[in-house]
């Protein structure tokens, strides 16, 4: 079971998340949650969504990337789901083998020392890894689409194909554990 947690406050204006989500809607065994549809008030149903990652074999972090982390419902989502106690901590380990892959979209390419950004993306990446592996998840190599902003309806098919391949190959990975 795939559970991916989307999260993008504009939904209907991102050409890239909407080429995402549209790529992976029907693989099997997969549950979208949309963040900003479910939550719109920001309430977030913390057992809901407790109960949708227990069901994750992989967790799907799918957001674009906003000042360098996550939109503020992803990162509201983490500071109410991801609690001690359940997800971290003494007793914490709902989340303890299971994992997590990033999939984000940026604006453009400029992430190197000497652009815009004065940083490579990787220098980005550890606050959401260690989101993952503090609660004990297995951090997959994150998926990253760079400048979404222009690329024509090609590419963005181009790149939920290979999302979709992504996660068709996590799950026929997984055939023979499940098996055994």
């Amino acid at each position: 079971m795939i559970v991916v947690i989307h999260a993008h406050p504009y939904p209907r204006r991102s050409r890239a998340g909407a080429a995402l989500v549209a790529a992976i809607r029907d693989v099997p065994g997969i549950e979208i949650r949309s963040l900003y549809a479910l939550y719109p008030d920001f309430d977030i149903d913390v057992t809901a969504e407790q109960a949708a990652v227990e069901r994750a074999r992989l967790l799907v972090w799918l957001h674009p990337f906003y000042w360098y982390t996550a939109p503020a419902l992803q990162k509201h989502w983490f500071d109410a789901v991801l609690t001690g106690g359940w997800a971290h901590g003494t007793g914490g380990a709902a989340l303890k083998g299971k994992d997590c892959l990033w999939v984000t979209t940026t604006g453009d390419t400029a992430y190197r020392i000497e652009g815009a950004h004065g940083h490579t993306f990787d220098a980005f990446v550890p606050v959401i890894e260690q989101t993952a592996l503090y609660c004990g998840m297995s951090w997959l190599e994150p998926f990253v689409v760079h400048n979404a902003h222009t690329l024509d309806d090609a590419g963005l098919q181009a790149q939920g194909t290979r999302l979709r391949e992504r996660l068709v190959a996590w799950l026929g990975a997984q055939a023979p554990r499940s098996r055994a």
